[in-house]
């Protein structure tokens, strides 16, 4: 199956849920953003099985988010408590990459 549409339509999970309130309690942040996990997990593997080359070729190439991304990101924008999940969940995996590729000092 075709990543781009695997990642779409975990986006558009992601969003349906929202919409319809299903993220309701706070203090259990694992257990109420399953499909967050799941979007962050493929953000991580991208990450984790790209290599150093594929990386530096994927930024010189910075093309502009799709428009399930660009959701996504107004999204993450919108709610404080999702984007500090979701920042902390992939900033780690994401930045020790870039490290071991020379992309940050």
């Amino acid at each position: 199956m075709n990543k781009s549409l695997i990642f779409c339509t975990s986006l558009l999970a992601l969003l349906s849920l929202w919409a319809v309130g299903a993220y309701s309690k706070k203090g259990q942040a694992q257990a109420q953003y399953p499909i967050l996990d799941v979007v962050a997990n493929k953000v991580i593997q991208k990450y984790q099985t790209s290599t150093c080359e594929q990386l530096w070729i994927k930024k010189s190439e910075k093309a502009p988010p799709s428009a399930e991304e660009q959701r996504v990101i107004e999204f993450l924008k919108n709610d404080p408590q999702m984007r500090t999940i979701f920042i902390n969940k992939v900033a780690p995996p994401i930045a020790n990459k870039m490290f071991q590729c020379g992309m940050i000092p």
